[in-house]
């Protein structure tokens, strides 16, 4: 599952090539971690949001503890109640340079960055709610991985081809449904000696 992803484009940039309204001001890191801000494409516009839905957690003795984001949903899971309000009427589009699966060996992991070939800016499917916790939050949707992962990971993002897009996000769950396949286009694979932990973030407390 994508537990890291980069997007260097501005915010600027990113309005004009979806043809969406706002994004200036916008602030967010190019690396996304999990309970991070970052940019999607939402109701017509590029809005910064939470990467991740709020998962309320409870320790050994019932006292809340903070919530863990949960940025990742399955596509064979999205008619669940956890997921299916939003799939039905909050899909959005995540625009993404490229995402990085960890690969190797526990305790020495490193990145491993995938990105679409000729393409240095995609878009990947999205969900989006208003949460109490965090405002409003984001998820990936994943599918099965192609084969050019399936020595790192078993899964992937749902990488949209540019004329998919609308079907995405207006259409009905059935069409929008039918999108959510395994990518077939070529990916550039980066493999990287950055340790797999390397520059994350402290966890955030908010």
């Amino acid at each position: 599952m994508c537990n890291l992803y980069r997007m260097t484009k501005a915010p600027a940039e990113i309005a004009r090539l979806f043809g969406a309204r706002g994004g200036e001001g916008a602030n967010f890191a190019a690396e996304v971690y999990p309970g991070y801000p970052g940019l999607v494409v939402a109701e017509g516009a590029a809005r910064v949001m939470t990467w991740g839905f709020p998962l309320a957690l409870k320790g050994k003795n019932g006292q809340p503890l903070r919530p863990k984001p949960v940025n990742n949903a399955r596509e064979d899971k999205l008619g669940t109640g956890f997921w299916r309000p939003s799939f039905e009427r909050r899909r959005c589009l995540i625009p993404v340079t490229a995402w990085a699966e960890a690969e190797g060996i526990k305790g020495q992991m490193t990145r491993t960055w995938y990105s679409l070939a000729g393409e240095d800016l995609f878009a990947v499917a999205g969900l989006w709610r208003p949460t109490e916790e965090w405002g409003e939050a984001y998820s990936m949707v994943m599918v099965d991985g192609c084969p050019q992962i399936a020595e790192v990971h078993d899964r992937m993002p749902v990488v949209l081809a540019r004329e998919s897009w609308e079907q995405w996000l207006s259409g009905t769950p059935a069409e929008a449904f039918a999108q959510c396949r395994t990518c077939p286009s070529k990916l550039d694979v980066d493999r990287t000696a950055e340790r797999w932990g390397a520059g994350r973030p402290a966890a955030k407390t908010g």
